[in-house]
């Protein structure tokens, strides 16, 4: 499982590749140098309303309003994870140490083995929408592609005939999915350091239910409990969802080279500094994937040089609004449940 620790594109981009041009002219513009200043802002501000968010439950104590600040730490603990992803890719510190002691720490604050997750999308990176390589099209519960249902058993070929309606509502467990999904990668004896992330997990789950049962009565508890990982999960799924779903798929040998692997299956999403913020600059997902490690607040002015150089070389350079790039994900996802509907799916 634990193949690889780092979450930067691969070092085949041999000099004088379209990849090494593109790259010679990021590096020109001063893209990949590091944003102490933003993430020292950022970092504090998001800690801050973490902080503020739990000390708000304890303040309003028993009453129903605090199902709002539930709702309201499911943002947050959205937030939280931005960061994490962004430490992960070294966006923030230079220095792996440093990387993965902030990754940690803002892993363990919402309960998710930074291990396996690093794992998991480093191998996302390598081979985006890759149906047999990248784990994020494994068939686990819904299915990405026609070839999927055709040999969906279980879960996905129940759910997958209608897949497209049920997406948003089945995100409402991704909270929990990432909990469980945490705890089960413990037992990978290939996963490194997974002592440290089993001692924080379990830290967080104790530390988070004491919290909760300690603060709020029973059926309130549970009620928090429910909005807030509800939400969260919800949060979470839409943040991922616009970047990849309903773009082209490979198989097999399919192995175009590094930069139209990169762009040919992503999806920017257009928006102001609004958007910047709500999808933590994965609403420049093209960019992200070229250059993982650059800071996210440099990934606005990469995609000027980006696009134009995608339209000089007639690389297919996709880019739509929000609405739009959630309803091409769920024209991707029922159609690749037709097979399903043309069959008698048994219970």
């Amino acid at each position: 499982m634990a193949r690889s620790t780092t979450l930067h594109p691969p070092s085949s981009a041999l000099p004088g590749s379209d990849f090494a041009r593109l790259s010679r002219k990021i590096a020109d513009a001063g893209l990949m140098g590091r944003r102490p200043g933003y993430y020292a802002l950022r970092i504090t501000v998001v800690a801050g309303l973490y902080v503020g968010g739990w000390a708000t439950v304890e303040l309003i104590g028993d009453s129903w309003w605090t199902l709002t600040v539930a709702a309201f730490l499911a943002v947050v603990f959205g937030q939280v994870a931005l960061l994490a992803h962004d430490a992960a890719h070294r966006q923030v510190f230079r220095r792996r140490r440093a990387s993965e002691v902030s990754g940690r720490i803002a892993g363990a604050g919402i309960g998710m083995s930074y291990g396996w997750w690093q794992d998991k999308h480093t191998r996302h990176h390598a081979n985006p929408n890759h149906e047999e390589l990248d784990p994020d099209l494994d068939p686990d519960l819904l299915v990405w592609s026609q070839d999927q249902a055709r040999v969906a058993t279980g879960l996905p070929r129940l759910i997958g005939r209608w897949q497209a309606f049920l997406f948003f509502p089945l995100l409402t467990l991704e909270g929990f999915n990432l909990h469980v999904s945490s705890v089960k990668a413990l037992a990978n004896r290939s996963l490194k350091h997974r002592a440290l992330d089993g001692v924080l997990l379990f830290a967080n789950f104790a530390l988070y239910l004491t919290v909760l049962f300690w603060l709020l009565p029973l059926g309130m508890a549970i009620a928090f409990l429910a909005v807030h990982q509800c939400l969260f999960g919800v949060y979470l799924g839409s943040l991922f969802a616009p970047n990849h779903k309903g773009m082209p798929i490979l198989k097999g040998e399919d192995r175009p080279d590094f930069l139209r692997r990169q762009v040919l299956t992503s999806r920017n999403v257009r928006g102001g500094r609004l958007t910047d913020i709500a999808l933590g600059g994965l609403n420049h997902q093209i960019e992200h994937h070229l250059f993982p490690s650059m800071p996210s607040p440099n990934l606005r002015r990469a995609r000027t040089i980006v696009r134009r150089y995608c339209e000089d070389l007639g690389v297919d350079y996709v880019e739509t609004g929000l609405i739009t790039s959630y309803r091409l994900a769920l024209t991707s996802l029922h159609q690749a449940g037709a097979p399903l509907r043309r069959t008698r799916v048994s219970a």
